[in-house]
């Protein structure tokens, strides 16, 4: 099924990711592609939520912890992590996650607004809250996940 005819059915493809044990999904038209993490090289003096840059596919990008970016412990990489690879108006980022191995349909029936009190609490990082097969999963917005400028001052100790 094409983006175009899922669109006109009423349902977006979206790639699904897990951090912490919550499943969280990008619409899958951001993605470029994702990948097992291979090596980040670290950045002198960057915000914690910064883990490093990696080199994809010619290109050197930042790789963003988003354990590190929605308050989680700072966990080590296993064989699961992945690097989710997200080009949002020509702006690419890597986004690590603990596990992604999923890409589904989500009707746009099944996606609800979040309640109020939850976008206070997570800032503006959630586009919608889908019941999916039995579970809930959280829709992020991309474009407010990678925006790390407010954050620049942060100094507050990251859980390792």
């Amino acid at each position: 099924m094409t983006q175009a005819t899922s669109r006109a059915a009423g349902a977006d493809n979206f790639i699904l990711f897990e951090i912490a044990g919550t499943t969280y999904a990008v619409r899958s038209s951001l993605v470029q592609q994702v990948q097992m993490i291979e090596h980040v090289t670290p950045v002198p003096n960057a915000i914690p939520v910064v883990e490093g840059v990696v080199h994809v596919r010619g290109r050197v990008i930042p790789a963003l912890n988003l354990r590190v970016r929605f308050g989680f412990q700072k966990i080590p990489f296993d064989m699961r992590a992945r690097l989710v690879v997200i080009n949002l108006g020509g702006r690419v980022v890597g986004l690590i996650v603990d596990t992604a191995r999923e890409f589904v349909l989500i009707p746009d029936a099944a996606i609800e607004v979040p309640p109020e009190g939850i976008t206070k609490l997570s800032g503006k990082y959630l586009d919608g809250i889908a019941t999916f097969k039995e579970r809930l999963i959280l829709i992020l917005n991309i474009a407010q996940v990678i925006d790390v400028s407010g954050i620049e001052d942060m100094t507050a100790e990251v859980p390792s």
